[in-house]
């Protein structure tokens, strides 16, 4: 219950329960700030361990756990058994004095991007907001993290899930809680419109946001991400243009290269016109060969040759390099449930 819930909501709650306001405080603060289920030595529950042990029940573990895990160059995936039997991955990249944590937002996705592992799954269903807060609780006291970041780029399309995730991120923000900064969370979207507009109507503040592009080509973009046939590159970018970012907001966009399909001068050029009177820094990322999907790698010099021509186009461009490969957890690698 209380992964689900900010404090105010938790407090409400547990006050329905017959815990006072001191206690419910308590409770909560030693929960997400100390992983504790054991509230027999809070001050506020002095000689009356019979009323922390009832309150340590109402509490209770998260639903899942961690059943599998692995660690190569301090870049750690691991993976969350669902109690209906359910599995999703999770991962943690380390940062200079903190770090971050991809957190899914459901169980496979529906949105089939050819060269994502997850959209190769198909849609499952999506998780409840005790799932997703419960990556980062897990990350924190399970594992022993320090978790200030958090990106929602884990399985999943996270604007197809937008209530749930709206509200696990008011409870990862909350500061008597796991207290991680607004500013320090974002979320990526496979270019979701529909979703952005809702999240603008929500009032997003300063959460960051990212967006899967890949092409700035509607035929090609209907071929390799489905959702555009749907959405096409027009809707998006009207979308984006009315989105209210801060005074110095940019968009994040994300863009995978594959060998000779979307790596051309051509397609970079494309990409700059697309972009043009957006605020955007891009992120180029070579891409990780995961599942069945038929694409190659290109090669370094040909990044290199994309990343210049979209910066002589007047881009910021920065090179993502490759971290966590060789464990199925790089970017569009989720989703076998196990490492």
């Amino acid at each position: 219950m209380i992964l689900s819930l900010t404090h105010d909501a938790a407090v409400a709650e547990l006050r329905r329960r017959g815990v006072t306001v001191p206690r419910a405080t308590a409770l909560y603060r030693a929960f997400f700030q100390n992983g504790s289920f054991d509230f027999s030595n809070l001050s506020e529950f002095a000689g009356e361990a019979g009323e922390a042990a009832r309150c340590s029940a109402l509490v209770a573990r998260p639903s899942g756990q961690i059943v599998d895990q692995r660690e190569a160059g301090g870049v750690l995936k691991f993976v969350t058994a669902l109690e209906d039997g359910a599995r999703i991955e999770s991962v943690l990249i380390p940062g200079p004095g903190r770090d971050t944590l991809c957190i899914s937002s459901q169980v496979g996705c529906r949105r089939a991007c050819r060269f994502c592992a997850t959209g190769q799954m198909g849609w499952v269903r999506d998780l409840r907001v005790d799932e997703m807060v419960g990556q980062a609780f897990f990350a924190r006291f399970d594992l022993g993290r320090p978790v200030k970041n958090v990106v929602f780029m884990g399985m999943g399309e996270p604007l197809d899930n937008l209530d749930a995730v709206l509200q696990a991120i008011a409870v990862l923000t909350d500061q008597r809680g796991l207290n991680i900064a607004r500013g320090r969370i974002t979320l990526s979207t496979a270019g979701q419109a529909e979703g952005l507009r809702r999240l603008a109507s929500r009032h997003p503040g300063n959460l960051g946001l990212a967006v899967s592009l890949n092409t700035a080509s509607d035929a090609l973009r209907n071929e390799l991400m489905p959702i555009n046939r749907e959405f096409p590159l027009s809707r998006l970018k009207t979308e984006l243009k009315a989105y209210p970012l801060g005074p110095k907001g940019v968009f994040f966009i994300e863009y995978v290269l594959l060998a000779g399909v979307n790596d051309s001068p051509q397609a970079a050029r494309q990409v700059v016109e697309f972009l043009e009177g957006l605020p955007v820094r891009i992120n180029l990322i070579a891409y990780n060969p995961g599942g069945s999907a038929p694409f190659a790698t290109p090669t370094p010099a040909v990044v290199r040759r994309f990343r210049d021509e979209l910066a002589l186009g007047g881009l910021f461009v920065r090179l993502r390099p490759a971290r966590g490969g060789d464990l199925q957890a790089a970017c569009g690698q989720l989703g076998g449930g196990r490492v």
